[in-house]
């Protein structure tokens, strides 16, 4: 990517002082104490260094400043960007104090302008090449970088070739999600903020999936595309709202995060019901969730589906499938429909 010298000569005044060599007193995030900086945490095969407590963050993807929301930090952040549905309610106030660069990826000048001492992504894709910038980019200019663990291509695993979204060696867990809590709390020397949102988590999680037992209920998680649907597949968000109520998906069988199927392979599997996102975005068919319906329901194909024939829809957020806070909403709304309609023990 090229910059003007007045963007670079910018860049390395602002950043001159935010310099991220490695401390012979390197600590992980579990083990260290609020005077414990400079801090070195072990984040996807890097290790990052934090020399103070962030007040200039800036977030780039909605999973990551949901986060940062959550924990009560929107006074330190001063960007936002690449969202995919509207904030959680519960954070909107917050989140209106945070200036959004952009809806989707800004531009890697737009995020130096806001002068950042610490960058967040949940992608690995958002701080890599063909992203807003790599991470060696950012610790070039002395901004420490830290990408969500949930992510697929964390540690530098390789993305699948028949699949743009990669595939997963091992499921995800929801314990990742609450080590990324952990780790950014202690980054921002809010460590007691981060053990009571976890605990909150936690104790939402097993409320709802020990609630049901859907043994013998079968699922299909459809997030976009008419012609040639978007279905997850076994070890992503949708493994561990499967997991978490008894279920099964119909997909189990494939590591593609998100394979491209046909509709007459997911009738050959006819599942139960369908977990449909209604994703804010409207760019292609089959993106909102009134275009879904109407698209199974007249289709010669879907409208065979013994889901759509009982109207099982189980209605989420696009942010719900994706690994984040955001999968534990996604547990409790499939709990709650699978209870309602008698499917569940």
């Amino acid at each position: 990517m090229r910059f003007t010298s007045a963007v670079v000569a910018t860049s390395a005044l602002a950043f001159g002082l935010a310099g991220c060599g490695a401390s012979d007193d390197s600590v992980t995030a579990s083990d260290a104490s609020s005077s414990n900086y400079p801090l070195t945490i072990d984040n996807c095969g890097r290790q990052v260094t934090i020399d103070a407590p962030p007040t200039r963050a800036v977030s780039l993807n909605q999973g990551s400043t949901e986060i940062l929301l959550s924990l009560g930090l929107a006074d330190r952040m001063v960007g936002t960007a690449t969202w995919t549905d509207p904030v959680r309610e519960n954070l909107a106030a917050d989140n209106n104090r945070v200036p959004r660069l952009a809806d989707n990826k800004p531009s890697f000048e737009v995020v130096l302008d806001t002068e950042p001492d610490f960058v967040s992504a949940s992608f690995a894709s958002t701080i890599a090449e063909g992203g807003v910038a790599s991470r060696d980019q950012f610790a070039a200019l002395g901004v420490p970088t830290y990408l969500s663990p949930t992510d697929n291509g964390c540690d530098g695993k390789v993305s699948s070739a028949s699949n743009a979204d990669g595939a997963r060696t091992e499921p995800l867990k929801i314990e990742t999600v609450y080590q990324e809590i952990r780790d950014l709390a202690a980054i921002f020397d809010v460590r007691d903020r981060g053990e009571q949102f976890v605990a909150e988590l936690q104790d939402r999680f097993a409320k709802a999936s020990d609630s049901v037992d859907a043994s013998g209920v079968s699922l299909a998680f459809w997030f976009a595309d008419t012609m040639t649907p978007y279905m997850a597949g076994c070890c992503g968000s949708s493994g561990i709202i499967t997991e978490s109520v008894g279920a099964e998906n119909i997909f189990a069988d494939t590591t593609d995060e998100w394979p491209q199927v046909s509709w007459e392979t997911i009738l050959d599997r006819n599942p139960t019901a369908l977990v449909l996102a209604d994703l804010s975005r409207r760019s292609i068919d089959g993106d909102a969730l009134a275009s879904k319906i109407a698209f199974l329901e007249s289709n010669p194909v879907t409208s065979r589906l013994q889901a759509v024939q009982d109207k099982k829809y189980i209605v989420v957020n696009g942010a719900d499938l994706n690994p984040s806070i955001r999968t534990i909403d996604g547990v409790e709304k499939t709990a709650t429909a699978l209870r309602d309609w008698g499917l569940a023990n």
